[in-house]
């Protein structure tokens, strides 16, 4: 722990390592950026029903930790996970509390947390960096204590088919720069969460307030649990 009392924890990095290196670029700008899905995401997830009072979180794709902050104010503990250095260490400067530990960890890994270890999985705009969803939501359904909640929360496949992908303008070089991103469909984002062993509970579209009138959603969110029982 360091002397602000929030943890972190640096792990063996594979894989991934262009969309990695971009978020470490992104890092620079992402809180000062104009970024209407990155704004309704932290809607989203505060509206959500999600069960975080004196609960174990594990946050996946922590980033700046725009929503971490509002999980550290809601449950016991958050373990706060990303695999870029540069958000993470931005997340850093922005928490100090000593209910939360950072981890640098790509999420297609096995992670590093024990079995039944958390009550709820919160993952948002990482799965579009994901190739197989399947080993992802088997992880959280292998950390999730019984009865463990699961939320996603991810740019919905109407705007990634309409060409909506995850970008920047870098600030060194003023260009703009386009993140490696896979488009799922709802039914993979459904499914794969049944094949884990998941209940789906709620399933939302979400546009911004401000957006013409008959665009299509932004964002799709879904809520799992696990049955209350041992698996």
């Amino acid at each position: 722990m360091d002397r602000a009392g929030v943890g972190v924890h640096f792990s063996a990095m594979t894989g991934h390592q262009p969309v990695r290196h971009a978020y470490d670029r992104w890092s620079a700008t992402y809180d000062e950026d104009r970024n209407a899905t990155r704004d309704l995401d932290a809607e989203v997830v505060r509206k959500s029903a999600l069960r975080l009072r004196d609960r174990a979180v594990l946050e996946l794709g922590c980033g700046t930790g725009k929503n971490t902050v509002y999980l550290a104010a809601e449950a016991r503990e958050v373990i706060a996970m990303d695999f870029s250095e540069g958000m993470i260490a931005r997340a850093h400067q922005r928490l100090v509390t000593s209910n939360v530990t950072f981890v640098r960890h790509d999420v297609c890994d096995p992670w590093p947390v024990d079995n039944d270890a958390v009550d709820a999985v919160v993952a948002n705009l990482i799965l579009e960096h994901v190739h197989d969803l399947v080993p992802v939501y088997l992880e959280a359904a292998r950390v999730l204590r019984p009865g463990g909640q699961f939320f996603i929360c991810e740019l919905h496949p109407y705007r990634q088919l309409a060409g909506g992908q995850a970008h920047f303008v870098d600030s060194e070089t003023g260009k703009t720069v386009y993140v490696d991103v896979h488009a799922h469909t709802v039914s993979e984002f459904v499914n794969a969460g049944i094949e884990a062993g998941f209940t789906v509970v709620s399933l939302g579209e979400w546009i911004e307030d401000a957006a013409p009138a008959g665009s299509a959603p932004r964002l799709l969110s879904l809520l799992f649990e696990l049955p209350p029982v041992s698996r």
